[in-house]
């Protein structure tokens, strides 16, 4: 995924407070964000809401080490309330995780071209999300993990592949992250695909398909007949 707003820009948005701005110094505007690194979430608190940063797979309380939440990216709409991994933080642990797009790859024979999913603006969406805490035994310091709950493709992204980010609209995601909101019924219809007018696809360089590559270079636009070499992240 793409985050390039920074944590100021993202508490004006979300109407946050940044929790820990010295945790955000050091991040420039970010075009690879992989798993297993820290990712922007937004989390309603007893105390207020805030701007944060978790690492990306959750990581359950009883996990026996942070090892866990590499397998634990996503979190699949249509099971998350089930999930013995997933449900106690579907109940009480809910957050958005903002992103401006998000990349999927398309496939043909050996080679693979990442597309970047956008709004026309790259304005932030805002990505249903599931956060834990998690102690380790040996040292007693606390780890906060998050994954992205998915949900069926929409006609923009089925092309590419079967699953994509549930999106939240400005109506929903206050509703999702609110802790008082318990319903799995009603927590589950914010679960949707998005409307399939909301986003946009763009090829772009294949240097995204190095997770250790980071730049702007990475949104460049390849050259024609790379890009008509015919997507996968969020399974």
């Amino acid at each position: 995924m793409t985050m390039r707003a920074g944590s100021s820009e993202l508490a004006s948005i979300f109407d946050a407070e940044v929790r820990d701005p010295a945790a955000f110094e050091e991040l420039r505007p970010r075009y690879n964000v992989a798993p297993t690194q820290p990712v922007t979430v937004v989390v309603q608190r007893d105390e207020g809401r805030f701007v944060e940063l978790h690492r990306w797979g959750l990581v359950p309380a009883w996990a026996k080490s942070p090892a866990a939440g590499a397998r634990m990216i996503n979190a699949r709409a249509e099971t998350v309330a089930t999930s013995s991994a997933f449900r106690a933080s579907f109940i009480r642990r809910r957050c958005v995780i903002p992103a401006d797009g998000f990349y999927e790859w398309r496939r043909e024979g050996k080679a693979k071209q990442p597309f970047l999913i956008h709004t026309v603006t790259d304005a932030p969406l805002a990505f249903a999300g599931l956060w834990a805490p998690w102690r380790d035994p040996a040292t007693g310091d606390w780890l906060l993990s998050a994954a992205v709950v998915t949900t069926a493709a929409n006609e923009t992204v089925s092309p590419l592949h079967n699953r994509m980010p549930a999106i939240l609209s400005a109506d929903e995601w206050p509703v999702w992250i609110d802790p008082i909101v318990t319903d799995p019924g009603l927590l589950s219809d914010l679960l949707h695909p998005a409307d399939k007018k909301l986003l946009r696809l763009d090829a772009v360089s294949p240097l995204v398909n190095n997770a250790n590559n980071e730049g702007p270079e990475l949104l460049a636009r390849p050259p024609e007949t790379e890009a008509e070499v015919p997507l996968t992240l969020f399974g």
